[in-house]
C-alpha cells in the first residue's frame, strides 16, 4: 500500500512514524497547507512533498491518512473517495452531525475502505479487553467505567476550535463504550465544570466531566474525563459483569513497582498519548492495510464516527439542559 500523509502537525507525526515503520507499506508522500511543516516531515523521512490537491490526484498514491486540522476531515475525505482512494481519517470526520451524515452519503455514492482513528481500539491492553468481554470470562457485562485524563490541559485557543471536551476528548471514551458494551446506549446524562483552567471556560467550554449512560437493556457506563492530571496521562477501563471484572490499567515505562518498609512505589504512568498510545498507531495502520488488502472491514469507520459524535452531541445537550436525553431525539 503506498500512503499518502495529509497533516505534517503533532498527530501527522505520529502516523507518519506508524507508516514509515510498516513493512507492508510505502510511505509515498506528505503534504501540509504549511508547506515549511510538510518539507521538515519529507526531509526526516526522504519522500516526496506534495500540494494538498495533488494528492487526490495522484495515480501513484493508493490510499490517503487524514491528520490534519479537524475542520478539513470532512472535505478531504468526501475528496479521497471521489478520487478512489483508501482512506484513514483522524477523528472526527466533523463537528457537527449534518456534516458528518454527509460524508457517509458520500461514501455510500462513492465507496471506499474507510478507516477511523479510534486509535484505542487498537491498543493491545483494551484489544485484550474487548476480547474478554466477548468470550464471557466476566458473565454479562453490568456496568463499565472509563477514567480518561489529560496530563495538562490545552491552549484555550486551541478549545475554541476543537468543538470542545465532549467532541475532542470525550469522544474517544464514548467510542470504546459503544465498542465494549456492544449494544445499543439510549440515554445520556453529563454534567460538568471548569475547575482547571479559567481561560477553557471563558472560551465557552468546559474541562472537568462526568457523564453517565444507559444502554437498552439497562447496562449502565460511567465516563470520568479531566484536562489535567499531575501525574500522567490517566487512562483506565473497568468492566464489572456477573462473574467478575476485569481492569486495563496505566502503563509506564516498566511496569515496576517497588515494595520496602515504608509501602510500595510505583512509576507514574506515561505522560501523553503519545507515548501511551505508539503500538495502538502502528496497530491502527496494520489493521488498515489488511482491510484494504482482504477486503474485510476496518475495526473502527465512519459509521463508528457517527455514532460517537451523536453521543457527544447528546452530552453537550444535556448539560446544557440540565436533563437526560434520549438519543432517539439527536439526528
Amino acid at each position: 500500500m503506498r500512503i499518502a500523509l495529509i497533516g505534517a502537525g503533532r498527530i501527522g507525526k505520529v502516523h507518519a512514524k506508524a507508516i514509515a515503520s510498516h513493512s507492508d507499506v510505502t510511505f509515498a508522500a506528505v503534504a501540509d497547507q504549511h508547506r515549511p511543516t510538510a518539507v521538515a516531515l519529507a526531509d526526516q523521512y526522504n519522500i516526496r512533498t506534495l500540494e494538498t490537491e495533488e494528492v487526490f490526484e495522484d495515480e501513484t498514491v493508493d490510499a490517503i491518512l487524514i491528520a490534519s486540522s479537524t475542520p478539513t476531515h470532512a472535505d478531504y475525505l468526501e475528496k479521497a473517495a471521489r478520487a478512489g482512494k483508501a482512506v484513514l481519517c483522524e477523528k472526527p470526520i466533523a463537528l457537527d452531525l449534518s456534516r458528518t451524515i454527509k460524508v457517509l452519503e458520500t461514501l455510500k455514492s462513492h465507496p471506499v475502505l474507510c478507516s477511523l482513528g479510534f486509535n484505542r481500539r487498537h491498543d493491545p491492553q483494551f484489544a485484550a479487553l474487548k476480547k474478554a468481554i466477548d468470550e464471557g470470562q466476566i458473565g454479562k457485562v453490568e456496568t463499565l467505567s472509563i477514567i480518561s485524563r489529560d496530563p495538562s490541559p490545552p491552549p484555550a485557543e486551541y478549545v475554541s476550535a476543537s468543538g470542545g471536551l465532549f467532541r475532542d476528548m470525550m469522544i474517544h471514551d464514548f467510542d470504546m463504550a459503544r465498542w465494549l458494551l456492544n449494544e445499543p446506549i439510549t440515554h445520556i446524562q453529563a454534567t460538568g465544570s471548569c475547575l482547571v483552567d479559567p481561560a477553557i471556560g471563558e472560551a465557552g467550554d468546559i474541562d472537568t466531566a462526568m457523564v453517565t449512560m444507559t444502554t437498552a437493556s439497562g447496562r449502565l457506563c460511567h465516563i470520568n474525563n479531566s484536562r489535567r492530571a499531575c501525574y500522567g496521562y490517566d487512562q483506565r477501563v473497568e468492566a464489572f459483569g456477573s462473574a467478575g471484572m476485569l481492569q486495563v490499567q496505566n502503563e509506564s515505562n516498566t511496569r515496576l513497582r517497588f515494595t520496602g518498609e515504608a509501602g510500595q512505589v510505583e512509576e507514574k504512568p506515561k505522560w501523553f498519548f503519545l507515548e501511551r498510545y505508539e503500538m495502538a498507531y502502528r496497530n491502527e495502520i496494520d489493521d488498515f492495510v489488511r482491510a484494504w488488502r482482504n477486503g474485510n472491514t476496518p475495526l473502527a469507520g465512519a459509521l463508528d464516527g457517527l455514532e460517537a459524535l451523536r453521543l457527544a452531541e447528546a452530552a453537550e445537550r444535556s448539560l446544557s439542559d440540565g436533563c437526560r436525553i434520549a438519543l432517539n431525539d439527536v439526528h
